[in-house]
C-alpha cells in the first residue's frame, strides 16, 4: 500500500537528521524474507484466479484465507478503517481500489496490492494482472511500469540517494516512454512498522534526497499513467483515479539495502514477477 506524499518540510527535516530511520541487522533481513515470501505467494495465488467474470471480492477472500491459514495477519484489514485484505485497482484506478462484487471484464488490467504481517514484519508488494484479451497499449503500460520499478531498484546501493531512484524511474517513464509518473503517492519505509521513513519518491533529481545506508528497508512502487500524472481521490476516501481517466499501472517490491547493493524480499517464488505469467 502506498503512502500519500507528505508536506515538503518533512524532506528538509529528514535531510538534516535522517529522522531516526531504522537500520536493520541480519535478523531483520531474515524476518523480511519470510514476510516478503508469504506476500509474494499470495500474489502467485492470484495468477490463475484473475479471469473475466471473477469478482475482486472473491480474490480478496482467497487472499484472506491463504494469509490466515499460514498463521499471518492481513496488514490492510482494519488499517485506518480499511475493511479488506487487498487493494484492487482496475484500469484508470491508480491505487487503493476497494474489492467489490463487480466482475472483472475481458481487457481489464488490475493491480493487486497485499501486505502481510509475519512475526511482526510487514511484507508489502503488488503486481499487475491482465484479464483475458488485453489491448497492446495496456500491455505496453504494464511493461513500462515493471521496467520503471526494476530500474529504480537497480539504483539502490549504499551511498546512493533516494533521488537516484526517482530520477531513473522518471527518465524511463517520461523521457523514453512518453508516460507520466504519479506525484501524489510514494514508496515508504517498511519493516516492523507498516509505513515509515524514508519516503521513496518516484521522480526527481539524481544525487538529491536521503543517502541510502545498509539496513534500510523500504518499498519501490511507481505508479505510471498513460496520460497526465494528475490524480483525485473518490468520495470513499481511498480510491485514487487518474483525472483524465487514462490507464494507470503499478508494481511494488519491498527491498533492503545490503552492504553492496539491494535485496528484493518479495520476488515471486514461481517466477510470476510480471505478466504474461504463463
Amino acid at each position: 500500500m502506498t503512502s500519500q506524499m507528505p508536506d515538503p518540510q518533512i524532506f528538509e527535516t529528514a535531510r538534516r537528521a535522517q529522522l531516526g530511520i531504522a537500520l536493520h541487522d541480519a535478523a531483520g533481513f531474515e524476518g523480511m524474507r519470510k514476510a516478503g515470501r508469504l506476500a509474494a505467494e499470495v500474489l502467485d495465488l492470484m495468477v490463475p484466479a484473475v479471469q473475466p467474470g471473477v469478482t475482486t471480492d472473491h480474490l480478496d477472500k482467497l487472499a484472506f484465507d491463504y494469509i490466515t491459514a499460514h498463521g499471518a495477519v492481513p496488514a490492510c484489514l482494519g488499517y485506518r478503517g480499511y475493511r479488506h485484505t487487498l487493494c484492487t485497482s482496475i484500469n484508470h484506478v491508480v491505487c487503493h481500489g476497494i474489492p467489490n462484487d463487480k466482475p472483472l471484464r475481458d481487457g481489464d488490467i488490475v493491480n493487486i496490492d497485499v501486505t502481510v504481517i509475519v512475526d511482526g514484519w510487514h511484507g508489502d508488494t503488488s503486481r499487475m494482472y491482465l484479464v483475458g484479451d488485453v489491448k497492446l497499449k495496456s500491455r505496453r503500460l504494464v511493461d513500462v511500469t515493471h521496467e520503471c520499478m526494476m530500474r529504480g531498484i537497480a539504483a539502490v546501493k549504499p551511498g546512493a540517494t533516494t533521488g537516484d531512484i526517482g530520477a531513473v524511474i522518471q527518465a524511463h517513464a517520461e523521457g523514453e516512454e512518453r508516460c507520466s509518473v504519479v506525484r501524489d503517492f510514494c514508496g515508504h519505509g517498511v519493516g516492523r512498522v507498516f509505513h515509515s521513513l524514508p519516503n521513496i519518491v518516484h521522480y526527481g533529481r539524481a544525487g538529491y534526497g536521503l543517502a541510502l545506508k545498509p539496513g534500510m528497508f523500504f518499498t519501490v512502487e511507481p505508479m505510471i499513467n498513460l496520460g497526465g500524472y494528475g490524480v483525485k481521490i473518490l468520495n470513499d476516501g481511498w480510491t485514487a483515479v487518474t483525472r483524465d481517466r487514462s490507464l494507470s499501472a503499478q508494481f511494488e517490491h519491498s527491498v533492503g539495502v545490503t552492504a553492496d547493493g539491494v535485496e528484493i524480499f518479495t520476488r515471486s517464488p514461481k517466477g510470476y514477477d510480471k505478466p504474461p505469467y504463463f
